[in-house]
């Protein structure tokens, strides 16, 4: 007994034009997720580190890939110099920059923006909801206005 004319059975079956499409709809499903959990991302994740690159001053606090902590002496075109210690300066590759510190006013910056959005969010959430209590009120006066 063959096990041949079991398996094309199937495909004889599902030949067709309708097939084919409702076979590539899963693929598609699955390109697009892909796109919006990973490629998206790291895309944003990519523009905000070459901002960050670019933006890189003296005086600046940076870590390294490496871990290593210091302060950019000198910027250059590719390259920047940091003071890690008194008497010793590491010249890196901009790309071995991981991230920038912030200093303290910054922190501060930051922390107040976040607060003002926090609030402003809280103040329509509350708006909104002083407004979605006063429509059944709304309703009630124009039905009794009706009568």
């Amino acid at each position: 007994m063959s096990f041949i004319p079991f398996l094309t059975a199937g495909a004889e079956q599902a030949a067709g034009p309708a097939s084919l499409a409702g076979s590539f709809i899963p693929l598609l499903l699955i390109i697009v997720i892909f796109y919006f959990f990973l490629i998206r991302p790291q895309n944003k994740k990519q523009k905000q580190t070459e901002k960050m690159l670019a933006a890189l001053k003296k005086g600046d606090k940076v870590i390294t890939i490496g871990g290593i902590h210091g302060v950019i002496s000198s910027v250059k075109e590719n390259t920047v110099i940091v003071k890690v210690d008194d008497d010793c300066k590491i010249e890196f590759n901009r790309s071995a920059i991981s991230t920038v510190e912030l200093s303290d006013a910054e922190k501060a910056k930051l922390e107040e923006e976040a607060a003002a959005k926090k609030q402003k969010k809280f103040a329509f959430g509350k708006a909104k909801k002083s407004e979605e209590a006063a429509e059944p009120a709304k309703a009630e006066a124009a039905s009794e206005e009706n009568k």
